[in-house]
């Protein structure tokens, strides 16, 4: 059997996170001002900040999230998200398992890594 790269990645099956944390980032990361996020995907905070869509709900959920938490997800900007997504799964070593990540998993009733 081929293995296909990344096909193994819990974070492919989890989305823990994406339904679990509130997500500020620099305007400066709006396409309009020149970054990759999508304007639409993107609430005002200040004239500073903004937020992921859905990420302030309660229960929150990025609007950028496809798919089932803990079975399937993906995220529909993966190229084009904000600097605190890209950073969160790089603080532990293999970029997932650390202790946000597994507090985001027990949210939803997930082990942890």
């Amino acid at each position: 059997m081929t293995r296909v790269p990344g096909r193994d990645n819990p974070c492919k099956r989890c989305g823990a996170c994406c339904a679990s944390f509130r997500v500020d980032f620099a305007r400066a990361e709006l396409e309009s001002e020149g970054g990759s996020v999508p304007d639409g995907l993107a609430v005002d905070v200040s004239a500073a900040t903004c937020r992921m869509r859905g990420t302030d709900h309660t229960p929150p959920r990025c609007a950028a999230l496809t798919g089932t938490v803990g079975i399937l997800v993906a995220c529909g900007i993966h190229e084009w998200r904000p600097t605190p997504c890209r950073e969160f799964g790089h603080r532990a070593p293999m970029g997932i398992g650390d202790e946000a990540c597994a507090a985001a998993r027990r949210r939803h009733g997930l082990a942890p890594i």
